[in-house]
């Protein structure tokens, strides 16, 4: 879909919003001629579409019905790149996405590739709540032309494959889908993989086809998407944490009134919190549910997370280099 599609999809829904809302003062402040629009390119059933729904939800709730948003995810509106233009140019004000994604646009946020750091959701969480890395971060949206109002995760990315897992042997020469994420493909060479970018559209054939033999993934997709059926194995590498972001046009925001503003950053924080309890509930379930359907998990022991800390520490100079020293310290703990 193209900008000029997009934008031409956003004009008869403005359209609609204005036939069916209408448009009348309320004291000095006009009444919100249509819902606006939140975007994202995950299907319904996914966390990332609770903290979409939760924000939009919270804010209307907060405003007393003021002000309304209507949630379109799928890539309805567009794909994450065509996404994140529209959303920065104001044509769709609020979206939901990985980090991951945003990498291109704005290369500071490689600090959330930051490979083999964490033990469990909870270190996550503490890092990325810390005031002084929440503030640094903000300053890389702000300046790029939007504003973090949100950040949940989706516990760790976890790779499947149809070969056993024993250590760090086991990596070598398996091609795994990635994402089209220069430090994604760089710990993954590092521990000698074959890493394939790809779409996560085409993950499944992939994997059908034997184009590629293995992936990772949170274990909420890895579910939704019926990875059980092409892999047999669910082995818990934690790399990195799924990360997924709400953000919002920095100049549509500017453009809000200081109580719409304070709406917007306190709905912001209540949904990002009710999407991290759903995020652990899920997670814990998919587990579950994926055994149930024939995968075997299989945890790593400390011995080979240790070898693959140590593989990943070309990928931390890297990833030092382009997100600074400071940003680095705060997310990581390290020097």
């Amino acid at each position: 879909m193209n900008r000029r599609k997009i934008i031409g999809i956003l004009g008869v829904i403005s359209l609609l919003g204005g036939i069916l809302m209408g448009c009348q003062k309320i004291g000095e402040a006009e009444e919100q001629r249509y819902a606006w629009p939140l975007a994202t390119a995950s299907t319904e059933d996914t966390v990332t579409h609770v903290f979409a729904t939760t924000f939009a939800e919270e804010v209307e709730r907060l405003s007393d019905g003021e002000m309304k948003i209507t949630v379109y995810p799928q890539s309805t509106l567009g794909v994450d790149r065509e996404l994140l233009e529209s959303c920065k140019d104001g044509d769709i004000p609020f979206m939901v996405q990985s980090p991951a994604t945003q990498v291109t646009f704005m290369k500071g946020l490689c600090i959330f590739d930051t490979p083999c750091i964490f033990e469990n959701t909870e270190e996550i969480r503490a890092a990325i709540d810390q005031p002084e890395f929440q503030s640094l971060i903000q300053d890389i949206y702000v300046d790029s032309g939007y504003r973090l109002l949100g950040i949940s995760d989706q516990n760790f990315r976890v790779m499947t494959s149809n070969k056993p897992f024993i250590g760090m042997e086991s990596f070598k020469g398996q091609k795994i889908r990635t994402m089209e994420n220069p430090y994604h493909l760089q710990f993954w060479k590092e521990v000698k993989a074959n890493p394939t970018p790809m779409t996560f559209s085409e993950v499944y054939i992939g994997l059908q086809q034997g184009t590629i033999d293995a992936q990772e993934n949170a274990y909420t997709l890895i579910d939704s998407a019926k990875i059980y059926e092409q892999q047999t194995y669910l082995i818990e590498t934690d790399v990195v944490p799924d990360y997924t972001t709400l953000i919002i046009s920095e100049d549509f925001f500017q453009e809000r009134t200081e109580d719409e503003k304070e709406i917007l950053i306190e709905a912001g924080r209540f949904a990002q919190e009710k999407t991290r309890e759903a995020s652990d509930e899920r997670c814990a379930a998919k587990k579950e549910e994926l055994q149930e359907k024939g995968m075997t998990l299989v945890p790593v022991d400390e011995e080979t997370r240790e070898e693959m800390r140590e593989a990943s520490k070309p990928v931390y100079e890297s990833i030092k280099k382009v997100a600074g020293e400071e940003l680095f310290h705060y997310y990581t703990g390290m020097n």
